[in-house]
């Protein structure tokens, strides 16, 4: 068959900052043309890649995806021209912005493979990067800094727009990934009949494999080799966050990371002179999302569409699990990774293991760009052992958006031709979980709950709950401290008890 359209990663770059003083660490936008060089050159072919550069994706930073990271030194208004006039990019005619989500890079790398096979992109990056640790450090030096770039006109952008929560949720303060993922986790170890310390061992043996992957990798910015003791053990150095997870169960934002894929078509690669030992190609890949508000599923120990883009992206690749020789498995929270395991049919202690980063506690949860990173690990991993094939899973949202690759240096023997996700997508949305009540009012039992953390200890819970008809509405309980540290203290799942709405919030109380 002619190749000469068919799309290949040719070059990773990464980078992890450690530099204490932010009055001379690189911000975000430079220390992202810095993994964009370092892409290039592993390319072996340098400045003639950068410039011919057709699309640049920049994956979207967290200070413009939640008020919890927002920048108080501004940023880009254009931030892939930003990038270009780093890079000394004058061709590139797409500069695309995504909208949030840690699915976005694989989603990115999905879609460009698609135009690079249909013959309307020759070459292009998707980059992205952090400097949340230097914008922290300067805060608390009082330090100020200017990040703001006027580049011109707002770029193109990719993804979807739609917050992962409702009005509804919000009113109730599950408003993010801390408060929605604990959710998931109680409703997992509840679905596996544990006990809280049963299911506490369990988690922190799962990520204490995670961390000593990290321990190994000089990119990880947390390299101590936690045991799963220490993961799981609830101390001052390592509190609750949203109970049952520990600081070090959480994605770790708080880091300067930075990195870039580059890929082409082989007609560019070969015109570019970039060796064929660099060449990965994408065999499988895939592409759903569960029901957009977490209100709205069947359970919190599932997920469909995790299920449904592995099996697709397994057939496209015309192998299944077992064929597979590493895995990068997003691991925000243990749940991600829990649920993620079940619905590919992998255990927890697979021996091919988990992650090839160290996961986003360990290594770095560098934003939505994280997974840029373990497609850039997963390229050196499958350059070093000629045919084998790595397996990325990517998530956004609230176990909502999941992408999936598979990649491999050997070439696959048809074009790239993914499905259209469009048609396993209706099956998804077809099959909606229970009727949701906004005002609740009744005799009714907890679903699953988690009880959020502040400095002092417990400050508030949030849970879902089923009335006795069935329905399913969402509450928090009255602030009563003692309440707070029984939920922690027993097991609450499945507690029956009363709701009541107030002023458009529904209050629970245990009977």
């Amino acid at each position: 068959m002619d190749d000469s359209r068919t799309p290949v990663l040719v070059g990773c770059g990464q980078i992890t900052q450690r530099e204490p003083d932010p009055s001379i660490a690189l911000g975000p936008m430079d220390l992202t043309a810095a993994s964009v060089s370092k892409a290039a050159e592993n390319a072996g072919a340098g400045a003639a890649l950068l410039e011919a550069l057709d699309t640049i994706v920049v994956i979207r930073s967290f200070s413009d995806t939640s008020w919890r990271f927002a920048s108080p030194f501004g940023g880009p208004v254009n931030a892939p021209k930003s990038i270009a006039d780093r890079i000394g990019n004058t061709k590139a005619k797409r500069l695309i912005y995504t909208y949030p989500g840690g699915n976005m890079s694989q989603w990115c790398v999905n879609r460009l493979f698609e135009m690079v096979t249909a013959g309307k992109v020759e070459a292009a990056l998707i980059c992205g990067g952090e400097a949340l640790a230097t914008q922290r450090n300067a805060q608390r030096a009082k330090l100020e800094l200017d990040w703001s770039e006027n580049t011109g006109e707002a770029p193109e952008h990719w993804g979807v727009a739609t917050r992962g929560w409702n009005d509804n949720e919000d009113r109730h303060r599950m408003a993010g990934a801390i408060f929605s993922y604990p959710l998931f986790e109680n409703g997992i170890r509840h679905h596996l009949k544990r006990s809280i310390p049963e299911h506490m061992a369990s988690m922190g043996k799962l990520f204490s494999r995670f961390s000593n992957v990290a321990s190994d990798n000089p990119l990880a910015d947390r390299r101590d080799g936690y045991s799963a003791e220490r993961i799981s053990t609830v101390g001052p150095d390592n509190p609750y966050i949203g109970f049952p997870y520990t600081k070090l169960m959480n994605a770790n934002a708080y880091i300067d990371q930075a990195a870039a894929i580059i890929l082409t078509s082989v007609a560019k690669a070969k015109e570019l002179g970039i060796p064929e030992d660099r060449w990965i190609y994408l065999h499988g890949c895939a592409d759903a999302h569960d029901h957009w508000f977490i209100s709205d599923r069947h359970n919190y120990y599932s997920s469909p569409a995790m299920r449904i883009v592995a099996k697709e992206a397994l057939e496209m690749a015309e192998i299944d699990i077992s064929a597979i020789d590493k895995f990068d498995l997003y691991s925000c929270f243990p749940s991600a990774v829990e649920i993620a395991c079940k619905e590919m049919g992998i255990s927890e202690d697979d021996p091919r293991g988990l992650t090839v980063t160290g996961g986003l506690p360990y290594f770095g949860g560098p934003g939505n760009n994280y997974v840029t990173h373990s497609i850039a690990q997963m390229m050196d991993e499958v350059r070093k052992e000629p045919g084998s094939r790595g397996m990325i899973t990517a998530n956004g949202n609230y176990v909502t958006k999941q992408s999936v690759g598979i990649y491999s240096t050997e070439p696959p023997a048809k074009p790239f031709k993914p499905k259209d996700p469009a048609i396993y997508q209706k099956n998804i949305d077809d099959d909606k979980g229970p009727e949701v009540v906004e005002n609740a009012n009744g005799a009714s039992a907890i679903e699953t709950y988690t009880v959020m953390h502040d400095r002092n200890g417990p400050s508030y819970a949030i849970l879902f709950g089923r009335l006795s008809d069935g329905r399913r509405f969402i509450a928090n309980t009255p602030d009563d401290p003692t309440l707070l540290q029984n939920m922690i203290d027993q097991d609450f799942m499945g507690a029956q008890g009363k709701v009541t709405n107030s002023k458009g919030k529904n209050i629970f109380e245990p009977s």
